[in-house]
């Protein structure tokens, strides 16, 4: 009997402590060390559907407090001072939270301490991981400027010599990212981490990682919208088959990509008024000239509207591959199939059908080339 008695009494207590939990609001107090004289603390709504300061305290001995209505867990921010870009902390929070926080502004780092969720303490995780790298590239910057300062210019030596380093440190930066994704898929933070990655480039991880979380954080608007636009991106992404279309050559003939099948061909959607493409274009001649030989084939879409431009950029930038074009800019049924919103952008195309590579360009077109067709 005594057994029981306990047993009620310790389930009373538990649904006690659960009753007393506040579902309308979370809670976030925080101790701020060093802050400058009369500093407020403002309170951001921050996730891919929105950024706005949602509400402000006073800090009082460095102390402040803040409660919100949060339905759904979503991503936060406290900026303290100056609205700047400086002194910005990130943090997840829901209804029923009850956070707490810390920070000292004296420290060049930016660190700071939060408990109170698995969700705020993850996203605090993660913001640990990529600022190692921003105050790596930040150092690397402020070098860089010294050194140009002391050469009285900007120097391309100087330049060739910082830039390998600076696109490492991002590239490791992304790598670290998509490794804390892979361990922590259950939790919010890691659709914040994976969408801080550049969307180009990691497309291919993005739409498999919306694949994964799909039936996940259902009540989040802002993963709704990334699955929804996941899903549209998908049917030309890597890895997937790139849609058959139809075009008419400059010189009026149809051409279909169905024609390069068995070989390897980037399909390059360009224009003649595009300033971007017509620097990029001696590249794509130099590499179409190293390998063209070795199966390497080239299929120029133009947007443009204008065939005697159209032509008149073809001839003057010696662009000796096939040619076609629905002119009508971005609005061709092509250029909506393929989702074309900015240029120059290209699809790399294997024998098999398969898209292989997206949006590659300069050095990086050089090298995957190279790679391929070794």
């Amino acid at each position: 009997m005594k057994i029981r008695v306990g047993l009620l009494a310790v389930a009373a207590t538990a649904l006690f402590a659960v009753s007393c939990k506040d579902s309308t609001s979370f809670q976030i107090s925080g101790n701020v060390a060093n802050p400058a004289a009369n500093s407020k603390v403002y309170l951001i709504v921050a996730d891919s559907t929105e950024v706005r300061v949602i509400d402000s305290a006073e800090l009082k001995a460095g102390n402040f407090e803040f409660k919100h209505n949060a339905p759904y867990a979503n991503l936060y921010k406290l900026q303290i001072g100056k609205q700047d870009g400086e002194n910005i902390f990130d943090f997840i929070a829901q209804n029923g939270d009850k956070l707490t926080f810390s920070t000292d502004l004296a420290d060049s780092a930016h660190s700071y301490k939060l408990s109170g969720s698995d969700n705020a303490e993850k996203i605090q995780e993660f913001n640990k991981i990529s600022n190692v790298y921003s105050q790596k590239n930040m150092k690397l910057s402020e070098d860089y400027m010294k050194k140009s300062a002391a050469l009285g210019k900007e120097s391309d030596s100087l330049l060739n010599v910082y830039r390998p380093v600076f696109m490492k440190n991002i590239a490791d930066a992304s790598q670290a990212t998509l490794k804390f994704v892979n361990e922590n898929k259950n939790s919010l933070a890691s659709f914040f981490a994976m969408t801080s990655l550049d969307a180009v480039k990691y497309e291919k991880e993005l739409v498999a990682y919306a694949d994964e979380v799909k039936d996940k954080f259902q009540d989040n608007p802002a993963v709704r919208n990334f699955v929804k636009q996941m899903e549209i991106v998908k049917p030309v992404s890597i890895g997937h088959k790139a849609p058959e279309f139809t075009m008419k050559s400059i010189d009026g003939k149809d051409v279909k990509l169905s024609d390069y099948k068995g070989k390897y061909v980037m399909i390059d959607f360009w224009a003649s008024w595009c300033v971007p493409c017509r620097h990029e274009n001696p590249n794509v001649v130099k590499q179409y000239n190293l390998y063209k030989d070795k199966g390497f084939n080239v299929l120029g879409v133009s947007l443009d509207t204008e065939k005697k431009d159209w032509r008149a950029a073809v001839k003057a930038d010696g662009l000796s591959w096939t040619h076609v074009s629905e002119l009508q800019r971005f609005d061709g049924p092509t250029e909506r199939l393929y989702r074309i919103d900015a240029i120059p952008s290209n699809y790399i195309i294997d024998p098999q059908g398969t898209i292989v590579a997206k949006n590659i360009t300069g050095n990086d077109l050089e090298q995957f080339l190279k790679t391929t067709f070794k």
